[in-house]
């Protein structure tokens, strides 16, 4: 059968997530084809090739772009077989199911995908059994994902480092989670549990990147350090045979913390930089989130890091419906304090809360007093801040950050911009520079990054 399979967007990387259930339809013995819109223009003619298509959605803008996409092939063939697979497969399916898709496939979908193409390709109808193949989370293998079938990396999120470019490979050495973080949009699909891609795989599919130009890698686990001694046996054999290649990784706080021995090792072997969702410095409202640490911790863990040479990437959710605009100007300092400026993109202090459908927040009682209607059009439901100054705030430094970014504007500059509106917000008087103290040279310069801006 032949099958088309999308993605909208994937994080500035190349989308694995087409790449791998592309290698598993083939090994079944179907035609495949891979569209990435974050890259590539609509391809008329391989829509009117497809008998089938499959919209990759493993986060919440990839499942927005792709509701827009599946509207238009809907208008276009209306008869097309679509199926939404991934992480947010499961969001508005009373919205999705139907009237854009067939089937919806959450968690280890290339089993359940393989199988639905098959049986359409035997003349079964395009949503049988959709109510049994919502999520899966059965242990399996995975094929060498399918690059091949991809644009090339050089269209993809490069690793800046100070003037030096290099071209980035994505993978993933496990999916899901084993924590249950309230806000986190993996603990509703996977409710604590991982599942490991073989390290040959991982492996494996490194080396197909090395060879495609890749000269460092992202692991794209939900955490890294879910399953630290599979996660350390592919970084050393990954730096056996590649010794000049760099990664990052994405971890909590608590398990840079718990696991303090792994990273001598980790720096040895090429880590750069580690990603961790810091959200907040208020302590209470990282208990709501049920994120696992307290910002004394944060700094302990950032400190650790550097004494191995690893920089921390925070991400940040400024805006919940707990956050004061003086929040927002402890979380600013906290950047200044730790020489964390260089570190954070400018996007990260716009962020506001998610609430999707299955979000383990809404059970919380702290929450129902703020809850508002489900809002299908933007995939969650709608709050109202205890501070109102909160919501104007965020309006601002989304503007701000905005500007900021289409007049090119250094992030040191930026930081300050953004710091002086939460000053004045909280009705405080900003210093002389408009900015905290100390900022340090080295916070707006040379550190790793990578040129895609958004972590989740």
């Amino acid at each position: 059968m032949r099958v088309l399979l999308v993605s909208t967007y994937e994080l500035g990387h190349q989308p694995l997530h087409v790449a791998s259930p592309a290698a598993a339809l083939r090994k079944a013995g179907h035609d495949v084809r891979c569209l990435d819109l974050s890259v590539e223009r609509w391809d008329a003619g391989a829509l009117e090739w497809a008998q089938a298509i499959g919209f990759s959605v493993p986060m919440h803008t990839a499942m927005r772009l792709a509701m827009r996409a599946a509207a238009g092939v809907r208008r276009a063939r209306p008869e097309l077989p679509v199926c939404f697979y991934g992480l947010y497969a499961p969001v508005s399916r009373d919205l999705t199911v139907g009237a854009l898709a067939d089937r919806v496939i959450a968690g280890e979908y290339e089993p359940a995908l393989t199988a639905w193409v098959t049986e359409l390709a035997a003349g079964g109808p395009p949503d049988a059994g959709a109510d049994d193949s919502l999520v899966q989370l059965g242990r399996g293998e995975f094929e060498l994902p399918a690059r091949d079938l991809l644009p090339p990396l050089e269209r993809y999120a490069h690793l800046s480092l100070g003037g030096d470019e290099r071209l980035v490979g994505y993978v993933e050495a496990s999916h899901g989670c084993v924590h249950r973080c309230r806000h986190c949009p993996v603990p509703p699909v996977y409710d604590g549990r991982i599942r490991i891609v073989g390290a040959d795989t991982v492996v494996r599919d490194i080396e197909r990147l090395v060879e495609l130009g890749a000269r460092h890698i992202t692991f794209g686990d939900p955490d890294f350090l879910n399953g630290r001694r599979h996660s350390l046996r592919v970084v050393q054999a990954m730096h056996a045979r590649f010794p000049e290649l760099t990664f990052d990784c994405t971890t909590k706080i608590e398990h840079i913390l718990r696991d303090a021995d792994l990273w001598p090792a980790l720096a040895e072997a090429g880590c750069l930089f580690v990603v961790s969702a810091l959200e907040s410095v208020n302590d209470e409202i990282l208990e709501r989130l049920d994120k696992g640490h307290r910002t004394e911790e944060a700094a302990r863990a950032i400190a650790l890091l550097r004494e191995h040479g690893i920089e921390i990437r925070p991400s940040w959710m400024p805006f919940t419906p707990w956050t004061t605009p003086d929040d927002v100007v402890e979380m600013l300092d906290f950047v200044a304090e730790h020489d964390l400026v260089g570190n954070v993109d400018p996007v990260q202090y716009t962020i506001r809360l998610l609430l999707p459908e299955g979000s383990l927040l809404l059970e919380h009682p702290d929450m129902r007093p703020h809850l508002r209607g489900y809002d299908g059009e933007r995939l969650s439901y709608r709050w109202t801040p205890i501070d109102p100054d909160s919501d104007r705030l965020q309006a601002r430094v989304a503007a701000l950050v905005e500007q900021s970014a289409a007049g090119s504007e250094s992030i040191l500059e930026t930081f300050a911009k953004v710091r002086a509106a939460a000053l004045e917000a909280a009705g405080r008087s900003p210093s002389p520079t408009g900015r905290a103290e100390p900022i340090l040279a080295s916070s707006t310069e040379g550190r790793p990054r990578l040129t895609e801006p958004w972590f989740c």
